[in-house]
């Protein structure tokens, strides 16, 4: 269901965000529900954890000083040196 909703923001804004909204095919409304939705999940990603990445976690043990950083780069530089 939903519920109209009153905003107050600069007619600039106003008019960028339509234009946006319609080079996309889209109304302004949705841009703004979809805009509050991300905000919503994204709070809640940063408090939990999903149950597949948690069933994940200490499947492996990597040595203290282990780089991810320097084997994702050997890694790429394999791959695409070959």
């Amino acid at each position: 269901m939903s519920t109209k909703l009153t905003l107050t923001v600069d007619k600039s804004v106003i008019s960028s965000a339509k234009k946006y909204a319609r080079k996309r095919g889209k109304s302004l409304s949705n841009l703004v529900e979809n805009y509050l939705k991300s905000l919503s999940v994204n709070e809640q990603s940063k408090t939990g954890l999903s149950p597949k990445i948690k069933s994940l976690m200490g499947v492996i043990e990597l040595p203290e000083n282990f780089d991810y950083k320097k084997e994702i780069k050997s890694a790429v530089t394999k791959r695409y040196n070959k």
